[in-house]
C-alpha cells in the first residue's frame, strides 16, 4: 500500500506542475500579446489615402475602364509582382492608367533604386504613351 500511494502522490503532484505550468505560459503568453496590441503600429496607408482625396493627382477611381488602360495597369503590377528587390511599399504602389495610355505611379517605396525601376517596367509596358512617376522614398 505504501508503494500505490507514494505513486499515487506522485502522479497528482506531476499533474499540478504540469497543470500550472501551462497556466503560467498561458498567463505569459496572454500578456505579451496585450502588450503588443497597447502599441500597434498603423501597416496601413490610410493617411496617406486621405492626403490623396484631396490632392490635385491622380487616384485610382481616375483609373480608365477601356480595356487598353486595364490591360496595361496588369502588365505592369504583373511585372512588379515577382520581383524579389522590391518592398511592400513598392509592389503595392497605385498604378493608374488613363484611357491616352498615361500611367500615373503613385505611393510609398523603400529607394530610388525601387521608384526608378517601377518607372522602367511601366515605361516598357505595350501601350504606355508616358509614365508620371509621383512615388515617393520614403524618409527613414
Amino acid at each position: 500500500m505504501n508503494t500505490r500511494h507514494a505513486i499515487t502522490t506522485a502522479l497528482i503532484t506531476t499533474v499540478l506542475i504540469v497543470t500550472a505550468c501551462e497556466r503560467k505560459a498561458s498567463q505569459d503568453s496572454n500578456s505579451r500579446d496585450n502588450s503588443q496590441n497597447q502599441n500597434p503600429t498603423n501597416a496601413d496607408n490610410t493617411g496617406r489615402n486621405k492626403e490623396n482625396r484631396n490632392a490635385s493627382g491622380q487616384t485610382p477611381m481616375d483609373q480608365s475602364n477601356t480595356s487598353m488602360s486595364v490591360r496595361i495597369t496588369a502588365d505592369i503590377r504583373k511585372a512588379i509582382m515577382p520581383d524579389g528587390s522590391l518592398s511592400t511599399n513598392a509592389k503595392n504602389c497605385k498604378i493608374i492608367t488613363d484611357k491616352l495610355g498615361v500611367v500615373t505611379l503613385r505611393g510609398p517605396v523603400a529607394s530610388q533604386a525601387e521608384k526608378d525601376s517601377i518607372e522602367s517596367m511601366a515605361k516598357a509596358a505595350s501601350g504606355v504613351i508616358n509614365v508620371v512617376n509621383e512615388l515617393e522614398v520614403e524618409q527613414m
